[in-house]
């Protein structure tokens, strides 16, 4: 009898060896769909949770940015508030040879020095101090914060009644002790004195946190086996301390160039002239100071965005600096 020998529907497939297989379930396209989103969600979210801030700098940084280097290249007309023609570097050669801005570059880094070198070496003493098992701890670290916390213009309030050339704190008692009274805003070195003294105190306080916090998180570990070694607490401080927080470091030194070449409120605030313009002779102009009084005071936004310009190169300039000296300092302690 002949049969055959073709699966028929209802005869579930086979394979070599005898045994019946199944065959698998379709695929569920709605799993699939699932699957295929959860990898993108992956892959994207994490540029979607950046990307505010880089919506915002390309609103309010790069366009600015990019806007003032097309300026620097043209002439401003002021009467009728409009670009003119275009002028190359012309813009730029007239800033870089204008003894006004070469009195404020010097007087920028000499603020600089002033405030930022002095303002470190404290931040990280203060630091220290507060690394230790203090009584009400809490308290004093946020206390060191409040300088930061007050307003620029009530530190200048503030300050301006020491710093007052006729009737100032300070003055004042050196009249009472017999010496002379320091002309704080005609002196060009004092007067930078004083407003890097504005800057120190408000921000101190603000880079002691940082430092504070970097020093906590270094393990204790590391200063008892300097303990068991012989290492006092300077010698700690110096070899285990200070190593650790490199990084952070850096961090406030990168930072602390950018504000302090960038300063404007402090010289603004203290000057008590009727030209604002950092001093009758210009003693405590800075180049901040310098573009607000060319480009928004005198309207000559070509001459204002060159020398903005010319101030965005230093910095870049000195943080690359900056850069290269850490890498070399990094790999020749490796």
């Amino acid at each position: 009898m002949l049969t055959d020998e073709r699966p028929g529907r209802g005869t579930a497939p086979t394979d070599e060896a005898g045994s019946t297989t199944t065959a698998p379930p379709p695929p569920d396209r709605r799993l699939l769909r699932r699957q295929r989103l959860s990898r993108w969600d992956v892959r994207l979210s994490p540029y979607l949770y950046i990307s505010p801030f880089f919506v915002l700098f390309a609103l309010v940084g790069l366009f600015p940015l990019l806007y003032t280097g097309y300026l620097s290249v043209h002439d401003w007309d002021k009467i009728y508030r409009q670009r003119g023609e275009f002028t190359g570097w012309e813009n730029f050669d007239f800033v870089l040879h204008d003894p006004i801005f070469q009195k404020a570059l010097v007087n920028t880094f000499s603020i600089f020095l002033m405030s930022s070198i002095p303002q470190i070496v404290i931040a990280v003493s203060i630091a220290a101090l507060l690394d230790n098992q203090l009584r009400a701890s809490t308290f004093w670290r946020m206390s060191v914060l409040l300088p930061f916390v007050v307003a620029p213009a009530a530190t200048a309030l503030i300050f301006g009644s020491f710093f007052a050339d006729q009737s100032g704190l300070i003055n004042t008692t050196l009249r009472e002790i017999g010496l002379e009274p320091i002309r704080w805003h005609v002196d060009r070195l004092w007067s930078h004195v004083a407003i890097s003294s504005m800057v120190n105190w408000r921000w101190t306080g603000y880079n002691t946190l940082i430092f504070l916090a970097a020093m906590q998180a270094v393990p204790r570990d590391l200063y008892e086996s300097a303990a068991i070694d012989g290492a006092g607490r300077l010698r700690q401080f110096f070899s285990v301390t200070l190593p650790m927080i490199r990084p952070t470091m850096i961090f406030i030194i990168v930072t602390s160039t950018i504000g302090g070449l960038q300063i404007f409120t402090e010289p603004r605030l203290f000057d008590d002239s009727i030209s604002r313009e950092g001093g009758a002779d210009h003693q405590y102009m800075t180049v901040a100071l310098y573009i607000y009084d060319r480009g928004i005071v005198d309207g000559f936004y070509g001459r204002a965005s060159a020398a903005a310009w010319i101030l965005f190169l230093i910095i870049v300039g000195i943080a690359l600096l900056n850069f290269a000296l850490t890498r070399y300092v990094t790999r020749r302690n490796a």
